[in-house]
């Protein structure tokens, strides 16, 4: 029996209480029924006998702070003290946690964790406090209306009656669910808006916190995959006499995706694995070298890409005084969280059950049950926390869970697997973010107006192909160049296009998708525009927005104020800034930065972010202060190439290396006040750092960056 059970069960049985299953809109059947059987593992909120308030959390705790963010929205309408509040994954359930963003599916991406629930978690906490207040009046025999609730204490002033929570509980069960209950106005908020500590911190660094490693079962075997060298490649013929000699292994089995070997632990399920002897077939594969498929993008640019905007006709750059040019390009990019890939599966008696930090539960839970030729009820996915994606475990094929199933078919008979990914696995054979090209163009009038604007991007499709394909509804992949359309800035006449490249190398979103890349190329070439035009970085950007783009004005306004920006260099110094808008959130920063040898090296950078209301502002630091320090490491170092034949250089840390500590700058963030609906903040502070860093790069040394990472080559 796993730790986890242990908890949940022991849970359940110490804690009668109240537990409430509220989805929106909340058919009343349910609602009621849910009151009716107050134990069912269907919920939002669990209210114990001992006061806790424990909030199933229906987004993937991969670093970002759902389990906080979520339980803060519970907790203000609830009017619970935030030491009473706990949080738990909640299982693979579509109709229950469905991420109200995504349509009918349970998933985590896209910054959209706060966004889809800021409305729906409030309702779930109004309605429990609603049905407490009802428990209270009964059991007080005294109106509702004169109870008041207020960090987790219930109290009548008239008759001098108080309670916790728990005490009621039972009592509250009882009560009809409300389908509408009313919500606070924002003057009201008590913990929205307040820097509270994040509930899960305690258990990470107490190593109480529960991962796939931590999870064992009965009999369990550990399982890795020997997997095709390049990509597209498939199992020609292997010879497993040599492993099966390795102490520990117990079997080896072909699957769709290689050559699993199964072991009594990981040490010899590794030497087994090299002791395999596989014949690989590479008729399908792919044998072309990064600079090889760099150049075939370059020629599908030329050819100028599929139209999806158009304002007013490009020609006029015919006419243009001035016009500028560039090319940027982008390599492959590995996701490389400190977790690789993990999954436990066990099959017993006709049904499965699985535990690994699962980002799109739905896809997964569909894909377990097809491939064991199981009805889906009779598969449970327990989502547990992860350590780190980035995109990673965002999974439109679902491959892990499919070959976690695979494993466990393969097996051929009932039993527990722990299948294990290295992080060699990984960078060598994983999802990669696309390589990309883009190819600008701007004109500039006598006046150094910009009168026309072009941007064709060139790379491969993420969601063509994939399970998700049909959200694009038959139109292009718009995450494939997402933040080169729709800019906020007047730039004249405008054609984006996108050429959609081929290859069997799988890719995948990555942390900001699309914006990492066309942030960048946008907002460097704008930078050089702005400077043939003769016009500061910040003042020129202000003077393209339209009145209509107060926060994009915000933002950039606040940015500039907080760095003190005065021009792009002082005392040796340069000074870049840049702005992006991704997901609903608009962030400006400004970079301070050395010339170390040839190196830039930043030593401050001032992030401005306007992203709604700020549910937590010790939150959306972090993920401003993670965001910047995952792009830097990013800009500076990281690149996936292939050699000449289609091999991957890259393989972990030592040749693709996270950022270092000392390489690290201050950050200053600012947070502007809004009343607007929340947005995400996962992802935003990624984009606008390596753009940023270009620009003041550019100004300190005369050197355009054009293409990833900085490390690479300088013009």
């Amino acid at each position: 029996m796993t730790a986890m059970h242990t908890t949940r069960r022991g849970f359940l049985a110490g804690s009668a209480g109240l537990m409430l299953a509220l989805t929106l809109p909340l058919p009343k059947a349910r609602a009621q029924q849910a009151a009716a059987e107050p134990f069912a593992p269907n919920a939002f909120i669990r209210i114990g006998t001992d006061d806790t308030v424990t909030v199933m959390i229906k987004h993937l705790e991969m670093g970002q702070g759902p389990y906080t963010g979520l339980s803060t929205l519970v907790a203000e309408e609830l009017d619970a003290d935030w030491s009473q509040m706990r949080a738990e994954g909640a299982p693979a359930n579509a109709e229950l946690y469905n991420n109200l963003a995504f349509g009918p599916m349970q998933g985590t991406g896209g910054s959209t964790a706060i966004a889809n629930s800021y409305i729906q978690m409030r309702k779930a906490g109004a309605a429990a406090r609603a049905m407490l207040v009802a428990a209270a009046a009964q059991e007080w025999g005294v109106p509702a209306e004169e109870i008041t609730v207020k960090a987790g204490v219930i109290s009548h002033e008239g008759s001098g009656n108080s309670s916790g929570f728990g005490a009621l509980s039972q009592l509250a069960a009882s009560q009809t669910v409300p389908e509408d209950p009313p919500l606070k106005e924002a003057k009201d908020f008590v913990l929205i808006g307040t820097d509270l500590p994040k509930l899960d911190t305690a258990a990470k660094t107490t190593g109480k916190a529960e991962f796939t490693m931590d999870i064992f079962r009965d009999g369990m075997l550990t399982v890795v995959v020997a997997h095709p060298p390049k990509f597209g490649a498939t199992v020609a013929s292997f010879d497993d006499s040599a492993a099966l000699q390795v102490s520990g292994v117990e079997m080896v089995r072909q699957i769709p995706s290689g050559v699993a070997v199964y072991a009594t632990n990981t040490y010899a399920a590794m030497k087994g694995r090299d002791a395999l002897s596989v014949e690989w077939d590479d008729s399908a594969a792919e044998t072309r070298s990064s600079a090889e498929m760099f150049e075939e993008y370059a020629q599908a640019l030329a050819e100028g890409g599929q139209t999806v905007e158009e304002h007013e006709d490009i020609a006029v750059l015919d006419d243009a005084a001035q016009v500028l040019e560039a090319e940027y390009r982008f390599p492959y990019l590995a996701h490389a969280p400190l977790e690789p890939l993990d999954a436990v599966i066990e099959v017993k008696e006709g049904k499965a059950e699985m535990w690994y930090g699962c980002q799109f539960p739905t896809l997964d839970h569909m894909t377990v049950a097809q491939v064991l030729e199981m009805p889906q009820e009779d598969v449970r996915i327990n989502v547990l926390m992860a350590g780190g994606s980035f995109g990673r475990r965002a999974q439109g094929t679902s491959h892990l869970a499919a070959e976690a199933a695979a494993i466990a078919k393969a097996a051929g008979r009932d039993g527990a697997f722990k299948l294990v990914w290295t992080r060699e696995d990984d960078v060598k054979g994983g999802y990669y973010r696309p390589m990309t090209i883009h190819k600008l163009r701007a004109g500039l009038d006598a006046d150094g107006n910009i009168i026309g604007w072009e941007n064709i991007v060139a790379n491969q499709s993420i969601l063509m192909g994939s399970a998700m394909e049909g959200m694009l509804q038959g139109g292009p992949d718009t995450t494939s160049y997402e933040g080169s359309s729709g800019l906020p800035y007047n730039l004249g006449a405008k054609r984006i296009g996108w050429a959609r490249m081929q290859s069997p190398v799988s890719v995948l979103w990555w942390r900001s998708v699309g914006h990492t890349h066309t942030g960048y190329a946008v907002e460097a070439f704008l930078d050089e525009v702005l400077e043939a035009a003769g016009k500061d970085p910040v003042q020129g950007r202000l003077d393209l927005l339209p009145e209509s783009e107060t926060r994009v004005r915000g933002v950039i306004e606040k940015v500039a104020e907080i760095s003190g920006w005065n021009g792009t260099t002082r005392d040796g110094k340069g000074y870049g800034v840049a702005y992006v808008k991704s997901f609903g959130t608009h962030v400006a920063q400004v970079v301070e930065l050395e010339d170390r040898g040839g190196v830039p090296h930043l030593t401050k950078v001032w992030c401005a972010v306007d992203c709604g209301v700020a549910v937590n502002p010790n939150v959306i630091r972090a993920q401003m202060e993670g965001g910047i320090g995952f792009a830097l490491g990013t800009a500076l170092h990281d690149r996936i190439t292939f050699a000449p034949g289609g091999e991957v250089q890259q393989s972990n840390y030592h040749n693709y290396p996270m950022l270092r500590i000392g390489e690290m700058p201050e950050v200053e963030v600012a947070i502007i006040q809004s009343d607007a609906d929340p947005t995400g903040v996962g992802e935003p502070g990624v984009p606008p750092l390596a753009p940023a860093m270009a620009n003041a790069w550019r100004a300190l040394t005369g050197n355009k960056q054009y293409e990833l990472p900085f490390s690479g080559v300088t013009s």
